[in-house]
């Protein structure tokens, strides 16, 4: 397949993940509803203390924000494979790499970067200082794709299982974890007047890294659940 046809077939699939996901809309906006809530409940739950919010604060957004993705992986291929769609792209020959990568960037617009443009008020509720706000969006625009490009593989790994979501979630937490020690550490050094650029960097390699395997990885995890 040449580059143009490559780009031409990538942006056919994109515009149909789009009409898909709006079609879906009310479904899309559950985790967001989540995530809100999520974070609006917890200084209710361990007091009001302006302190304590901030101390906890890349915690919590950070933790919410994983939960909430979490939520919207599931759905990420299912239709597609309950209807029949998912065989015959494979039977089409289209590359499925490419297919997982127009699905991945999709899931990132609808889910993951409205997170990044709601961190500033969710940052402000945690009463978060300024110091760690531009930190936090950061991280958030680095670690959110990792997000959606981790959370494919395992969902084309159980997207033919029936409760596949809760094994869909033991499998992909422990990939998250490094990502959110790195995260929380950034903002929460940002905070002291300490040096984080490295933890940024690192989450810079883990994108790198998952970006330029998991297009791969979830094809073939599609293949042999379609098997």
């Amino acid at each position: 397949m040449s580059a143009q046809s490559a780009g031409t077939a990538f942006s056919a699939l994109l515009r149909r993940d789009f009409l898909l996901a709006y079609r879906r809309r009310a479904e899309l906006l559950q985790p967001l509803a989540f995530l809100l809530v999520v974070t609006t409940l917890f200084p209710l739950g361990v007091g009001p203390s302006p302190q304590l919010l901030a101390d906890i604060a890349p915690g919590v957004i950070w933790i919410a924000a994983l939960l909430a993705t979490v939520l919207s992986l599931d759905s990420l291929f299912r239709s597609d494979f309950e209807d029949g769609t998912l065989e015959q792209m494979v039977l089409s020959g289209q590359s499925l790499s490419l297919i997982a990568l127009s699905r991945i960037v999709a899931h990132w617009l609808v889910a993951g970067l409205p997170i990044v443009l709601l961190s500033p008020l969710l940052a402000m509720w945690m009463n978060l200082p300024d110091e760690g706000l531009s930190v936090l969006i950061e991280s958030l625009i680095i670690g959110t794709p990792v997000l959606s490009l981790i959370g494919a593989i395992g969902g084309a790994l159980t997207v033919s299982l029936k409760r596949g979501g809760q094994l869909l979630s033991l499998l992909v937490f422990p990939l998250y974890v490094p990502l959110l020690i790195l995260a929380t550490s950034a903002v929460s050094a940002a905070v002291v007047d300490l040096p984080y650029i490295g933890q940024l960097g690192l989450m810079t390699a883990y994108l790198i890294t998952t970006l330029t395997l998991a297009p791969f990885a979830t094809a073939a995890a599609l293949k042999l659940s379609l098997s």
